[in-house]
């Protein structure tokens, strides 16, 4: 992996699409990824205002390096169709569809966004039991992302999150796992106690156990923590560095296997170090202004 293949996604925070405060202010915050969200975070009777206000924001720029992504209302709503159309006109980096739930979903949404890439939240049981076929969409529709929608997960299987998530973790890893397999970036939903930081600490810390790239975020006040947990620490950058080395090395160009600070050392191991190694890169050149 090279620093040009990869964008950091650690930090991607929820802006209201109808607030052009908020919307400005986005602009100066260290988040990785903004989406400008035309859907929960919007009354009916100010969609069509909220559209024109995000849109407008979209096309002015002014976002930097930071990833702009514009949640549309479902495709079935009284808004989705307009709001795809209005996104064409914007161009924003991405589209979040909300309500994907099999394959065909995001091909319809894909025959709508016109080469615009795909971001789809996961927030329905059918999602997660059609994961697999949502992401196996991905090479013919420019899908790049699951964003985990776990309020809804939680309302529509009726579980209790309760402490450390345990009834949701199958879920997630089953959306990690099919993320991975075709090549996609998986989002973690949000913490919706943005002034409990001990416990957005703590599920941040899960979230990069179970393999997320980053979180989704309610509240600028969670930007700096997300974006320390999910970057990584001094000693794994010095550690893959020490490998991507030793894997330079002339006598051991041809190796499979060879031994660093005494422990085994596959070639599985320095794609892994690569990996690590181009992530830091991109966070020490800064991947958004900071």
């Amino acid at each position: 992996m090279t620093t040009a293949s990869f964008r950091p996604r650690r930090s991607v925070l929820y802006m209201p699409g109808g607030n052009a405060r908020a919307l400005e202010k986005a602009k100066t915050l260290p988040a990785d990824a903004v989406i400008l969200d035309l859907e929960d975070s919007v009354a009916p009777d100010v969609k069509g205002e909220a559209r024109a206000t995000a849109c407008a924001a979209i096309a002015a720029g002014g976002y930097g390096r930071r990833e702009v992504v514009l949640r549309v209302n479902g495709l079935d709503s009284a808004w989705g169709k307009a709001d795809m159309a209005a996104a064409l006109a914007a161009r924003p980096d991405a589209i979040l569809v909300p309500k994907v739930s099999t394959a065909a979903d995001v091909a319809r949404a894909a025959s709508l966004a016109h080469g615009i890439p795909l971001w789809v939240m996961i927030e329905t049981p059918l999602s997660i039991l059609n994961a697999r076929e949502i992401a196996a969409a991905a090479p013919s529709s420019n899908l790049t992302c699951f964003v985990l929608g776990t309020n809804d997960l939680v309302k529509d299987t009726r579980m209790r999150a309760g402490s450390a998530r345990l009834a949701l973790v199958p879920a997630l890893s089953q959306a990690v796992l099919a993320a991975r397999a075709f090549a996609l970036d998986c989002i973690d939903g949000v913490y919706n106690d943005f002034r409990d930081e001990t416990g957005f600490a703590a599920e941040c810390e899960q979230g990069v156990l179970l393999g997320m790239d980053g979180k989704t975020l309610i509240h600028p006040s969670q930007v700096d923590a997300c974006n320390r947990i999910f970057s990584p620490s001094d000693a794994e950058i010095a550690a893959a560095r020490k490998v991507i080395a030793a894997f330079a090395l002339p006598e051991n160009a041809a190796k499979g296997v060879i031994t660093v600070d005494g422990r085994m050392v596959e070639r599985l191991h320095l794609a892994m170090a690569e990996r690590v190694d181009a992530v830091a890169r991109v966070i020490e050149q800064g991947a958004v202004p900071q």
